[in-house]
């Protein structure tokens, strides 16, 4: 395995507030120098260890740190401000670079340059029972941390253990954390190595994960008087905690301070490290180092394929790995037994070909400097089925439970039960075939995890049903016998049963016993299993003889069914004759007859019987000719004509009838319209005969001839009639054509103007009309503007426009006022201005037009002139 690239910076503050932002990392320790001046004392070297990152203010030369007696909780006076102590940067300066650690095969590698300073001072403690603490404490961390929130402070301290901790005769040094450090790279696996040196003889170290302390009231980076313990935690951002500050990935071996695990998202998190010293087996204390570790955004070579496991249910095994830095991967399965048992792919698939246990391989960059392998076990051993049967249904007495699991490989070697008895947390065994007695009755859900000895692990979940009666089910609760008959009573259920009364009962101590009662009788039933009862009933009503009433007679309509019944106590029946009823056993069929006919009914309970008659009289339907259907024009009248064989006769609709009351109406429907015909006579038949003439009515004709228009002499004007399949113009005057839709008029000057109309029809011989203008003028092409207009709205020269006469098209008309604004402007003929601007009426005066347009030969036309506003 390569190494994994870490960063760690360690937290700290200093004097100089703006250097608190760039102290990422402490450790307070303390070292036995030797036997104080004065008797029972004892002289200590206590040294402050702090990290700074790469820019920022410096390290400050002093800072300031309170030291406690923890038999009272008082401060040891010092010689600093507030009597504290003051720790001094070593001399020579204590500043050096932090070592990084950096593998080779990395993508992204970041720059780090960390320093750290070492800051001392020495003094003479006298013994006492629970020793001493060591603080220094700070306002602020770095912002921007992932699992902290921002300036929350930093309490670094380390506790010198009194006389009641050491063993006799004993001194004690605390350990030191080593001082490298390392690269981690986001989401990948990593190592990091919190070991620290103990040089005192006996000791031996436990390593954990801890809360980091808080700031306390400290206010600023140079904070001159520390507190006694205890110290408040920090608060953690969810979902990380102190125990898992990097996420639940990443965990601390207890032996040696190794951190390891998959590292999360990019960014700064607290980690807090605390080690238990024993001194010869007796806990002495217990040292701690705060610190931020820095997650870069880099990629780190690291083989990681799926952990060993074992496959139980087929030979067929699907492999995946989570690599970092992988440009190329190479799977190797481990099967001898074939030649072609690797791949390239990322997560391939590969099927065994027998059972076992097989080493498998993931290379990632195969052949390069920056390869990295794995090994890995899996086993295959297809054929494990875990199952459980259980019996008892009574809550009172234990349920057996009975191991069913199959293993076609090894042997089913532990069974862990649940049995789902809400009432305790007892509720489980080991046995493989246990027994539970459960307090309550209900559903209850059992779980079963058992394991074989290839490695195989399930689990089955099955539910069973705990009554405190054993449910009995009855064939029938009520039934019906002739009393020359006996019957066979039903019950069905696990237990015993017992029939009361037994007197006319063959086996009351069966579950199906035979009645032979002369009287109705109830018969009560009882359930027994281990302990649990339950009861039930069934009635048996005895008859002397059956009754049976058909329905009345009844009369129907040709070809119409009728429901055929009766009032019988009888339990099965037949009905003859058979022909034209949907089903002869049922007691209310439905019966078809063709023609007149009577039914016999007989009703059977047992062997008595009984029957009785109905006859359906048949009539046919009237008979009603509403006519041929028939398609007339839009607003056009269609002539009906309808007979019939009754004594009545209506029409339906009767709106668009001329009159509803006679055989042969007018119809006149603006729509396409069915009317109905319906006929009744007094022959029998209860409902009309009816019949449907549809009378299709065709949609209008919208007949158009065009606008009414101006040409000169000499102009052809082409006409375009629309709405229909035929036309036909009148007068033929000037027209090249009368029965097309498109004519094309030449005119010579002999008359003034002509209105043609033109009839339009359809494919069905329908037709209207329309008609339209042609005024001729004998002029050369023109544009006629008039020299003045009243917009007053009198219906009459309220607007000026344009009046093209052989003109093809209009460029533009305009007008302006008199300071050269254009007010109007249109390329439309016949489209005016209203004297407005705006929306504003103008008043009385001149303005100036200018036209441009196309005469109808293509020639260009021009013309201008003025126009009078009155009003």
């Amino acid at each position: 395995m390569k190494p994994v690239l870490l960063f760690i910076s360690a937290l700290f503050c200093c004097i100089l507030s703006a250097s608190a932002a760039h102290i990422i990392g402490g450790e307070m320790r303390y070292e036995y120098v030797g036997p104080g001046s004065t008797p029972g004392s004892k002289v200590y070297r206590i040294v402050l260890w702090l990290a700074r990152g790469e820019s920022g203010a410096t390290f400050a030369n002093s800072y300031v740190v309170g030291i406690y007696n923890n038999d009272n909780n008082t401060k040891v006076a010092g010689t600093a401000v507030n009597n504290n102590w003051l720790v001094t940067m070593e001399n020579p300066p204590g500043i050096g670079t932090v070592p990084i650690v950096l593998p080779s095969c990395i993508e992204g590698a970041p720059v780090l340059n960390y320093t750290h300073a070492t800051y001392t001072t020495t003094v003479e403690l006298p013994n006492n029972s629970n020793g001493y603490t060591i603080a220094y404490q700070t306002c602020c961390r770095i912002n921007g941390i992932n699992n902290v929130g921002n300036n929350t402070g930093s309490t670094y301290s380390c506790t010198i253990p009194g006389s009641s901790q050491l063993p006799p005769g004993q001194n004690d040094s605390s350990p030191k954390f080593k001082l490298p450090v390392n690269v981690i790279c986001k989401d990948a696996p990593f190592t990091l190595d919190f070991g620290a040196i103990d040089n005192d003889p006996g000791d031996s170290l436990v390593y954990s994960l801890c809360n980091a302390f808080d700031g306390g009231a400290a206010i600023d980076a140079g904070f001159s008087n520390p507190a006694p313990p205890p110290y408040n935690s920090v608060v953690y951002t969810p979902p990380y905690n102190s125990i898992f500050p990097l996420g639940s990935e990443v965990t601390i071996n207890p032996q040696t301070g190794l951190i390891s695990g998959r590292a999360p998202g990019l960014g700064k998190y607290v980690v807090c490290v605390c080690i238990n010293v024993y001194k010869n087996g007796v806990l002495v204390g217990t040292h701690r180092k705060d610190l931020i570790v820095d997650v870069s955004d880099c990629v780190v070579t690291n083989s990681d394929p799926m952990p060993d496991f074992v496959t139980c249910d087929g030979f067929n095994v699907q492999f995946s790995h989570t690599s970092t830095g992988a440009n190329s991967v190479y799977w190797d399965f481990g099967d001898n037994s074939s030649v072609i048992d690797t791949s390239v792919l990322g997560n391939p698939t590969y099927t065994y070909a027998d059972t076992g246990t097989y080493t498998i391989k993931l290379v990632i960059n195969r052949g390069t400097s920056c390869s990295d392998s794995t090994y890995r076990k899996i086993g295959v051993y297809p054929g494990f089925f875990p199952g459980f049967a259980s019996g008892g249904i009574c809550y009172l007495n234990p349920v057996q439970f009975t191991d069913t699991t199959r293993s076609r490989y090894g042997v089913v070697n532990s069974w862990t039960w649940n049995f789902g008895d809400g009432s305790t947390l007892a509720d489980t065994s080991r046995l493989q075939n246990p027994a539970w007695t459960y307090a309550s009755p209900g559903t209850k859900t059992i779980q079963l995890i058992a394991t074989s000895s290839k490695g195989c692990r399930d689990t089955v979940t099955r539910t069973i049903d705990l009554v405190d009666k054993p449910p009995i089910s009855l064939g029938f609760k009520d039934t019906l016998i002739c009393i020359v008959d006996n019957v066979q009573l039903q019950a069905s259920g696990s237990g015993n049963f017992s029939w009361t009364p037994s007197a006319t009962l063959s086996n009351a101590s069966t579950a199906n016993p035979i009645a032979d009662p002369t009287v109705t009788t109830t018969y009560f039933v009882e359930l027994e299993n281990s302990g649990c009862r339950n009861r039930d009933s069934v009635r048996v009503r005895v008859l002397n003889n059956v009754t049976v009433i058909a329905r009345p007679d009844t009369t129907i309509c040709e070809g119409d069914p009728v429901q055929l019944g009766a009032t019988t106590d009888g339990l099965t029946y037949s009905w003859s004759p058979t022909t034209d009823l949907t089903n002869p056993s049922i007691l209310n069929p439905v019966a078809t007859p063709a023609a007149t006919t009577s039914y016999q009914l007989q009703a059977f309970v047992g062997s008595c019987s009984a029957t009785d008659n109905v006859t359906v009289t048949v009539v046919p339907y009237p008979v009603a000719n509403a006519g041929e259907d028939t398609t007339i024009c839009y607003n056009t009248i269609a002539q009906l004509s309808g007979s019939h064989n009754g004594s009545s006769f209506t029409w339906s609709p009767v709106n668009y009838l001329t009159n509803p009351n006679i055989l042969n109406p007018q119809a006149v429907p603006p729509r396409t319209t069915p009317f109905i015909l319906s006929v009744t006579d007094n022959r029998g038949c209860p409902k009309p005969g009816r019949d449907t003439v549809l009378i299709t009515v065709l949609p209008p004709i919208r007949p158009f001839a065009g606008n009414d228009t101006s040409v000169i002499v000499g102009q052809p004007l082409q006409f375009n009639a629309s709405g229909g399949t035929a036309y036909s113009w009148s007068p033929p005057l000037g027209l090249s054509g009368t029965d097309i839709f498109n004519p094309v008029g030449n005119y010579d000057g002999s008359f003034d103007s002509i209105r043609y109309t033109v009839q339009v029809y359809n494919d069905a011989g329908c037709f209207d009309s329309a008609s339209v203008r042609v005024k001729i003028f004998k002029t050369i092409p023109t544009i006629f503007v008039p020299t003045g207009f009243t917009p007053n709205n009198d219906g009459r020269n309220d607007v000026v426009r344009p009046i093209a006469v052989g003109i093809q098209k209009i460029n533009y008309f305009r007008i302006y006022n008199r300071w050269g604004q254009m007010v109007f402007s249109t390329s439309t003929n016949g489209h005016g201005w209203d004297g407005r601007i705006g929306g504003t009426p103008q008043g009385t005066n001149v303005f100036v037009w200018l036209v441009s347009a196309v005469d109808y030969l293509g020639k260009p036309y021009f013309a201008k002139g003025t126009v009078t506003l009155i009003r």
